[in-house]
């Protein structure tokens, strides 16, 4: 029964046979509706969920179920997309013709159909693979800030490594630059330092805003699980950095980590030209839906610097469709050579999982790097529980040596197209998170890349089937457990 009562044989007899006629009529109505608009394997675990555990999975059914977020915020997405496609097809200054094959213009052609920005030409692109090296340009480039700043990160820390960007943030607020701040509510309360995050910007010349607040008694409330995702940084619509890097020190404040020498590994580019701008719609949109505030007159793009095409495609839960799972199957079915794929969570769908299999078994060299040791319990396990049907497909496997968490995000595809940004290969990634992505079609870029997946495979350990399938059955069973939440995660 639905409702496990403690005191059900005591009731009167038409109390229990309401209670039961109740219990029938739910479980009748869970089945028509929880499949709706979810993936079978999405709605085959939450229908297990409830009636395995069923006072408990209804409950968290109605607080987890929904991915959506509210009908003002995809009404504001929609307002800026029509914005954007009004303005670009009014406009003589976007240039979206790029070299490259039939498929990689259809691709561009799907991101701007789903996230409505464009292929612009005319940018320089550089990847800076050192953590401190990337937080010590980003300040730098604010330093040399004349009109605005603006910077979004899923999470931020005021410590010894960010210390250098806070201070150069307040100090082009104090000399009249307009400077705003997004982070993640949730994602950025549960660093230790919180409090002082926020002491030191409440006594700055800085705009700054939660993202995606939970705060019940101001009248902020959604799936508390949503998390907006997404790292950029915009300085005067010049120059904008993107990519898998939070804004904290490379342990996470954590003396866990700290003991172990755990240390995070990420990626990030540099960019100037036009997809400055575009990059720029991004933060506007988050801008508007958390303060009302429309930047349009931030929006005229620079003048190109370089010969680089790159296409910004922006996805979450405002949007109708799942925009970065689309575009990252569209360029994996398209590769004839060669797809590295670098993941720290790589917890496929099917799509995305046929996709990079059937790479693999029509002849495509594959190789994915992920970490030894992930920071995260279930979605590791859930990963390793995808390893054996990889590895049997001919994929390679990477596993990047711990303690050191491989969290950049990026692959590329022949010689072709490179993609990074904040974007994990994950459900949630795909269904939950606001995310950015970075399309740079042309060998140059992909070059860039290559040698930052040598260095990985120089040091990572390849994994071996026959090997993989001698671990031990605890292992296989933890990975298969957490392979069932991964669906609904």
């Amino acid at each position: 029964m639905l409702f496990q009562l403690p005191l059900i044989g005591l009731l009167p007899d038409w109390a229990t046979f309401l209670i039961a006629v109740i219990d029938l009529v739910i479980r009748i109505a869970v089945v028509g509706i929880i499949p709706g608009n979810r993936r079978p394997t999405t709605a085959m675990a939450w229908l297990l969920a409830i009636f395995v555990i069923p006072t408990v999975g209804l409950l968290l059914f109605l607080m987890f179920g929904n991915f959506r977020l509210s009908r003002n915020r995809r009404e504001q997405q929609q307002e800026v997309d029509n914005r954007v496609r009004a303005t670009l097809a009014s406009s003589d200054d976007v240039d979206t013709r790029f070299p490259g094959a039939d498929w990689l213009h259809s691709a561009a052609a799907l991101n701007r159909h789903l996230g409505s920005l464009p292929m612009v030409n005319g940018n320089n692109v550089r990847l800076i693979p050192g953590y401190e090296d990337a937080i010590a340009e980003m300040a730098e480039a604010v330093r040399s800030a004349k009109r605005f700043v603006n910077a979004e990160f899923y999470i931020m820390s005021s410590d010894d490594v960010t210390d250098k960007l806070f201070t150069a943030l307040e100090e082009a607020a104090e000399r009249g630059v307009e400077v705003r701040l997004l982070f993640d509510h949730i994602g950025t309360a549960r660093i230790h330092g919180y409090r002082g995050l926020l002491h030191r910007l409440g006594a700055s010349k800085i705009q700054w805003r939660r993202m995606l607040p939970l705060l019940p008694l101001l009248g902020h409330w959604r799936r508390p699980d949503l998390r907006n995702h997404r790292k950029i940084l915009v300085v005067d619509g010049q120059i904008a950095f993107t990519g898998s890097l939070n804004l904290i020190e490379r342990s996470y404040r954590n003396p866990r980590h700290r003991r172990v020498g755990r240390k995070w590994v990420e990626l990030m580019a540099r960019l100037e030209g036009p997809a400055v701008t575009t990059l720029n719609v991004v933060f506007a949109t988050d801008w508007l839906s958390e303060t009302g505030q429309l930047l349009a007159e931030q929006m005229e793009p620079p003048e190109p610097v370089g010969e680089m095409p790159a296409q910004v495609v922006p996805s979450g839960p405002a949007f109708a469709n799942e925009n970065n799972l689309r575009l990252f199957n569209t360029l994996i079915y398209s590769a004839q050579h060669r797809l590295s794929i670098c993941s720290p969570y790589f917890v496929p769908d099917d799509s995305l999982l046929y996709a990079v299999t059937t790479a693999a078994q029509r002849g495509v060299d594959v190789e994915l790097f992920v970490s030894e040791q992930g920071d995260q319990f279930l979605v590791h396990h859930a990963q390793q529980s995808y390893y054996e049907v990889l590895l049997a497909a001919g994929v390679k496997i990477y596993r990047y040596p711990k303690p050191y968490v491989l969290h950049a995000k990026h692959f590329t595809v022949d010689d072709d197209v490179a993609v990074l940004g904040s974007s994990n290969m994950d459900m949630r990634s795909f269904s939950l998170n606001m995310e950015v992505s970075l399309m740079l079609p042309g060998a140059s870029i992909v070059a860039q890349m290559r040698r930052v997946e040598d260095m990985y495979r120089e040091i990572s350990l390849p994994v071996d089937l026959h090997m993989w399938r001698q671990r031990p059955l605890l292992s296989r069973y933890v990975d298969n457990v957490a392979r069932l939440t991964a669906t609904v995660q």
